[in-house]
């Protein structure tokens, strides 16, 4: 259960690295030893799934597949998979503040594939006891991936082969013996990728710090899962989509935000009791601790919009499936914690059925200070059983915000908080969130490291130009550390369990410290007594 806490939001991709973008090596570690040197209790991430069309980790060619991207290459030097010979030359990027997954793309798999030739004999015990565990998804993301290669990676709705297009049992099982390399070169991706992970979320869990992470509500139409299970969503009969997701005009766009992803087939799902669901949200909980539900307010009602529409404006609003899919998701999962991303348009209905799921939703304080009228999103407003955020990976860093904001929201925020140049304009909306009754409070990494403009995670509405931002060497400071710790101890929000380690380290410290005074003093006194023999 989520108590009184504090976190940060920080995406992998973020983290520094050689390597063009964050992965589960080195700085990883150092990261979750600053994120409990701060005393927080959690981590959260972005999806940690294999980013597709426009990068974007909400996007992705798998909801079970991780990110080759976050696989470390030192690690696989250290095991003796990759030489270092074998990373000299290429060029992963030359800005280490902005991930270029161009350059990225071009050579990582390659790499990849040399682990795979030095690596797949040596553990194909361990691989294959991995492919038993994961056989419900791994043989179809596998084969999806190797036919998306030998289809010059087009989406599968562009696959010249109609037979394999449709998933017919003879293509699938022909092409899975023709493509038997391919297959096994992503099977091998997905086994450096968990085991990575596997070893990191342990190192992460011991200090006593957990992992949030998102699950986007859908799926992406290039997917192993629409291509392999279509009866899932709501296809025509040559499998291609009838309506997709978006979102209607709002805050962020005035033409809304068309997503494209296929929408759910509820009254199939109903059916064998939502079982698909299940499977995935079993596959989120082998990631994190905790999952934050992206788009909760789409099981209320969500926006379909035509397939062949350019702007989302031509929606409309279809009943979802509510909380007979909300109550099977949370009772199935009894002893994991949910958040509900219940942005966006906030029906009554969306408020009934948060209030029915008990989960506790968000509050955005960069959408709190609207001077025209009062918001939910005030911190003197909330209920405890919430999430405040200062802003979430779709909105600016606070310096950002401050100089986009219309100037009489940012004076009623100075108002309200009572923000000062001493202090600093971050930092005091940061005490604003820490000091609210709500159960957690995260801030993005850009707001405590004092970042604004070019700073952004993700603008929504636009494709090119995101989920790029990284975090220097050496930003994540022991000076830091030890004022997030501070503002944590004075609002009541330090992690107990790394407060309870402090103190028997503490401990320990004064019980040696007094150990070696006395044997100092012993020393002392024996050294006058023998002087006085002397004498």
């Amino acid at each position: 259960m989520i108590t009184r806490s504090g976190g940060i939001l920080m995406p992998i991709s973020s983290l520094p690295s050689p390597y063009g973008i964050g992965t589960f090596g080195k700085a990883a570690y150092d990261y979750a030893d600053f994120l409990a040197a701060c005393g927080l209790t959690y981590w959260q991430v972005l999806p940690l799934g294999q980013t597709s069309y426009g990068d974007s980790p909400y996007q992705s060619f798998s909801s079970f597949a991780g990110n080759p991207y976050f696989i470390d290459l030192d690690m696989l030097v250290e095991e003796g998979l990759l030489n270092k010979s074998d990373l000299e030359g290429i060029n992963w990027g030359t800005n280490p503040r902005y991930v270029d997954y161009g350059k990225i793309w071009e050579s990582r798999y390659k790499v990849l594939a040399i682990a795979k030739q030095r690596g797949w004999d040596a553990n194909i015990d361990d691989i294959n006891r991995f492919r038993g565990e994961n056989h419900r998804w791994i043989e179809e993301y596998a084969l999806y991936m190797a036919c998306k290669k030998h289809f010059g990676m087009k989406s599968w709705i562009e696959w010249e082969d109609e037979e394999i297009r449709l998933h017919h049992h003879d293509a699938v099982c022909r092409y899975r013996e023709e493509l038997r390399e391919d297959i096994e070169l992503f099977v091998f991706i997905q086994y450096l990728f968990f085991k990575q992970w596997t070893k990191l979320k342990k190192y992460i869990n011991d200090l006593g710090l957990k992992i949030i992470g998102d699950i986007p509500i859908y799926v992406a139409l290039d997917s192993a899962d629409v291509w392999s299970e279509p009866d899932k969503f709501r296809l025509n009969s040559e499998n291609i989509p009838v309506e997709v997701a978006g979102v209607p005009p709002d805050y962020f766009s005035e033409d809304g935000q068309l997503w494209g992803n296929p929408l759910y087939n509820y009254d199939r799902m109903r059916e064998d009791g939502f079982e698909w669901w299940i499977r995935r949200i079993g596959g989120a909980e082998k990631l994190y601790d905790v999952i934050r539900i992206d788009h909760f307010r789409g099981f209320a009602s969500y926006w379909a919009v035509p397939y062949d529409a350019e702007t989302a404006k031509t929606g409309r609003w279809v009943q979802g499936p509510g909380i007979a899919l909300v109550g099977v998701i949370t009772s199935w999962f009894h002893w994991l914690d949910f958040i509900a991303e219940d942005l966006g348009v906030i029906t009554p209905e969306v408020s009934e059925l948060l209030e029915a799921s008990k989960l506790p939703g968000m509050k955005v304080l960069e959408f709190a200070f609207d001077s025209k009228e009062p918001s939910n999103y005030l911190p003197h407003v909330y209920p405890e059983n919430c999430v405040c955020y200062t802003g979430t990976h779709d909105n600016s860093p606070l310096l950002m915000w401050k100089d986009e904001a219309a100037p009489e929201d940012i004076e009623f925020a100075t108002r309200y908080l009572g923000l000062n140049q001493a202090e600093g304009f971050n930092y005091g909306i940061i005490r604003g969130g820490m000091g609210s009754v709500a159960k957690l409070f995260i801030a993005q990494m850009q707001d405590y490291l004092n970042l604004g403009l070019g700073h952004r995670m993700n603008l929504p509405g636009t494709a090119v130009g995101n989920w790029q931002w990284r975090m220097l060497p050496g930003e994540a400071s022991a000076e830091l550390a030890a004022r997030i710790h501070e503002m944590l101890r004075m609002y009541g929000r330090l992690n107990p369990v790394i407060v309870a380690k402090e103190q028997e380290a503490a401990r320990i410290a004064a019980e040696e410290a007094a150990n070696k005074a006395a044997e100092e003093a012993a020393a002392a006194a024996d050294a006058e007594t023998a002087s006085d023999t002397d004498k």
